[in-house]
């Protein structure tokens, strides 16, 4: 028999569901990974784990649409904080080039570690490197990661053929060939995609961008992927230097090379897409394309502010994303949903701004809408028992409780969850993770970290810790 879960006396359950339902002195029952019932008052159900969530706002879990796990190793570094997209990966390259099996499955645990702390229940990564001298697949590092912490995980199986010697960016040892990219990909898609409903892990493919991946392996992938029937992701539109890139080498946008590629459909996400026309949104819209928003990392490289309301108003599905801790130094949802309403309070286009139920909305049901589940995104009986529990009781809240919801995102405290369950189970309580020795985990991180930071300036000659002069 599944384990129950037996949720009483939360102060207030904001369901995101069709209706908006807000249910004062909630309960919620679970077995297993299903929600049973939820409603008002008070119910006596047999139940193996009960909690009592009074003076708590209880969410749908929230949902991370783009992420690069493995960058959490190289946070903060001096010589790349004042630098934009281009020079930032080039410099990166130098160090991520030493990575082994083991930095991928440290880093994922630290990144899913933030994440979970910080009211995420699934989250997708983006891996794209994968540099030959690395004995191991760094994928399956991931994924053994994701399981040691209980956290629903959408990895995608990226891929770099286009080195320094195609006129891409980054060196020709952090590339693979494009028949080694597609085997592996068949390997990982046989191996680990669960299309089941509450799966706990999928798949998708990810080539990382138009300036590193060649023509070829987009369409062969792209192909792979519709057999197989799961979903594709990349980078697209960050910066203007992608833009200039994509006329120079292919003669037109990177809107228009990724049409002429067939990859613009239903079936696929893209990240930040911050450089797009009016014509380019509705075209997404018309194809049914859905977009990662980064806000943290768009502000952290100056790429510029993505148009998320036009994107909305035309139908686009929008969802959010911390993407790399090297671009965000931090993997915090919470974090997320505040700098998001903030930035789209600025107007730079006479755009109107998110409300914070929007932007909630945007990590919940707009996450789940672009990772192609039904199954997540907002409390509903028969869907997924993905839930976290904010403890309004804090001073950070201390009079903004008229609009409990809200405060979440205007009034955040410490930026972490109370309580957080995934899948019907309690990873996180009282703002801990259950069962885990996160204190290990950072000692091991940071010694990593340190060991390969100064391995790439011995090898390059780099002085990756000197501040360059801001401008």
């Amino acid at each position: 028999m599944p384990d129950r879960l037996l949720i009483r006396n939360a102060r207030l359950i904001a369901a995101f569901d069709d209706r908006n339902r807000k249910i004062e002195n909630g309960y919620l029952y679970a077995e297993g990974p299903k929600i049973i019932e939820m409603g008002q008052g008070s119910v006596d159900y047999p139940a193996d784990i009960e909690i009592d969530a009074r003076g708590m706002l209880m969410l749908p879990g929230l949902i991370n649409t783009h992420h690069h796990m493995f960058q959490c190793m190289t946070r903060n570094i001096p010589l790349m904080q004042d630098a934009g997209l281009f020079d930032w990966l080039v410099n990166h390259y130098e160090i991520w080039r030493h990575l082994r099996r083991e930095g991928f499955f440290i880093s994922a645990q630290t990144a899913i570690a933030e994440l979970l702390l910080s009211g995420c229940t699934t989250t997708s990564d983006h891996l794209y490197l994968f540099p030959s001298s690395t004995a191991g697949d760094m994928i399956d590092a991931e994924i053994d990661a994701a399981r040691s912490l209980g956290v629903r995980f959408h990895p995608t199986r990226g891929s770099m053929s286009r080195g320094k010697s195609q006129q891409g960016l980054p060196p020709d040892d952090v590339v693979q060939s494009p028949d080694a990219i597609i085997a592996d990909s068949k390997r990982v898609l046989d191996q680990y995609h669960d299309p089941s409903k509450f799966s706990m892990l999928q798949i998708a493919l990810a080539p990382c961008a138009p300036f590193n991946v060649t023509s070829d392996l987009m369409r062969e992938t792209v192909r792979l992927a519709r057999e197989y029937g799961v979903r594709l992701h990349t980078h697209l539109a960050e910066t203007l230097d992608e833009e200039a890139y994509c006329k120079k080498i292919y003669g037109c946008s990177p809107v228009e090379y990724l049409r002429d590629l067939d990859w613009l459909s239903s079936d696929i996400w893209l990240a930040h897409c911050i450089h797009l026309s009016d014509d380019e949104i509705t075209l997404f819209a018309d194809q049914g394309v859905g977009v990662a928003h980064c806000p943290s990392s768009n502000m952290r490289l100056g790429s510029g502010i993505a148009p998320v309301q036009k994107m909305l108003d035309a139908g686009v599905s929008v969802g959010l994303g911390v993407d790399g801790s090297a671009s965000n130094d931090s993997s915090n949802m919470l974090a997320e949903l505040r700098l998001t309403l903030l930035l789209h309070r600025l107007n730079p286009t006479n755009q109107k701004g998110l409300s914070a139920e929007e932007t909630i909305g945007l990590a919940t049901r707009g996450g789940a809408k672009l990772l192609g589940r039904e199954d997540i995104g907002s409390l509903e009986v028969g869907k997924a028992a993905d839930l976290i529990f904010i403890d309004l009781n804090q001073v950070g809240f201390a009079g903004g409780l008229s609009d409990p919801v809200a405060s979440v995102v205007f009034s955040p405290h410490q930026y972490r969850a109370h309580t957080v369950v995934v899948n019907g189970r309690v990873v996180v309580s009282e703002g801990k993770l259950i069962d885990f020795d996160t204190k290990n985990l950072i000692s091991r991180h940071n010694h990593m970290s340190q060991e390969i930071i100064e391995q790439a300036s011995r090898e390059s000659g780099v002085d990756f810790l000197k501040r360059t002069n801001h401008g």
